[in-house]
């Protein structure tokens, strides 16, 4: 059996806990507020996070990072984006020996516009460091806590670091496969949260089926076209770092992107959607790197820069749509039209 630490106590990482518990493994919590670690411990649940769900009694919660890394095989990464780094230079001074470390996160880092996977290697010097492994696919943590059937892919330069992951989580209600394209796994899993916004908005401001069902088509090209651009397989936006991602983060209340854009649509400001929602919302960090790689790479994303005029430049989100709907006739698929043209 595997010793593993899950470093992050919100609601995903409790529940990656939960599926390690489940099967068999020594599992360790680490989280920054003790009264939180302390209900754990204590009262076996998470309340803030994972309300009405009951933690197994062998989830042991840590407020002491050095302690919960003692002898350790492999870490779950499973903070905010915007912590990654932070936390990473508080584990590195601790660790005596190599770590496999498998991060849960969906993000990308403004102005470096590194992925998390290169902010890990960044981080950790390579003698500590085993391997580097994304988790990524649709699932909801108040689905997984609950043991509701469930499929994810785990990606990893090193397809053996990947399988190890697999082993670890697999079961009966969380189906683990793997996929070589870290790149692509990385992206899909970031850019589908600005989609998400895109399509609460779309609900907040009263639009049908017919625009999430545009919004998501046209979203995922436009992930499609910068993963391309930066290396990934396009088979894998068709898969479950892709489409599947992108699916339920945009058609579920679970989803903090999506409930966080229908405030938007309904009106409110970004600051009191932020203040509203008491969690990370990681599609608005991501929202700001893509617009950036966009620029940086000449990929053209217009539902991208909408989003992004809505957060930023506090543009009306209906302006926004009327921008969207309006711009000039073109093809659905460009790029193979020009091909073809060409020959």
């Amino acid at each position: 059996m595997g010793r593993c630490t899950v470093i992050g106590a919100g609601s995903w990482g409790t529940a990656l806990a939960i599926v390690l518990a489940d099967n068999g493994h020594e599992v360790r919590l680490w989280g920054h507020r003790e009264d939180q670690i302390n209900e754990i411990n204590s009262r076996h649940t998470n309340e803030k996070y994972l309300p009405d769900v009951e933690l197994p009694t062998s989830i042991a919660g840590y407020f002491d990072l050095e302690a919960a890394i003692k002898d350790i095989d492999t870490v779950i990464l499973a903070v905010p984006t915007k912590a990654i780094r932070e936390v990473l230079r508080s584990l590195v001074s601790f660790l005596t020996g190599k770590v496999l470390i498998c991060h849960v996160s969906k993000g990308i880092e403004p102005d470096t516009l590194k992925r998390i996977s290169e902010m890990i290697l960044e981080e950790v010097p390579g003698h500590l460091v085993e391997d580097v492994v994304v988790l990524s696919g649709p699932s909801h943590a108040e689905e997984v806590s609950r043991r509701q059937p469930t499929t994810v892919t785990a990606s990893s330069t090193n397809i053996e670091a990947a399988e190890k992951i697999q082993d670890l989580f697999i079961n009966q209600h969380f189906r683990v496969y793997t996929n070589p394209d870290i790149i692509g796994v990385e992206i899909g899993g970031a850019l589908k949260n600005i989609i998400a916004l895109g399509a609460g908005i779309s609900d907040g401001l009263g639009f049908g089926d017919n625009a999430k069902a545009a919004l998501i088509t046209r979203g995922l090209a436009e992930i499609s076209r910068l993963g391309m651009k930066m290396g990934a397989n396009p088979l894998t936006f068709a898969g479950l770092a892709g489409i599947g991602d992108l699916i339920v983060t945009c058609t579920s209340v679970h989803s903090r992107n999506w409930r966080a854009g229908n405030l938007l649509g309904k009106g409110h400001n970004l600051d009191e959607v932020l203040n509203n929602m008491g969690m990370v919302v990681e599609g608005v960090r991501t929202t700001k790197a893509a617009y950036q790689l966009a620029k940086k790479e000449n990929i053209e994303m217009p539902i991208t820069n909408a989003i992004y005029d809505i957060l930023f430049n506090n543009c009306p989100p209906k302006d926004a749509v009327e921008g969207l709907m309006g711009r000039g006739k073109t093809h659905e698929m460009e790029d193979f039209y020009l091909t073809y043209k060409k020959d």
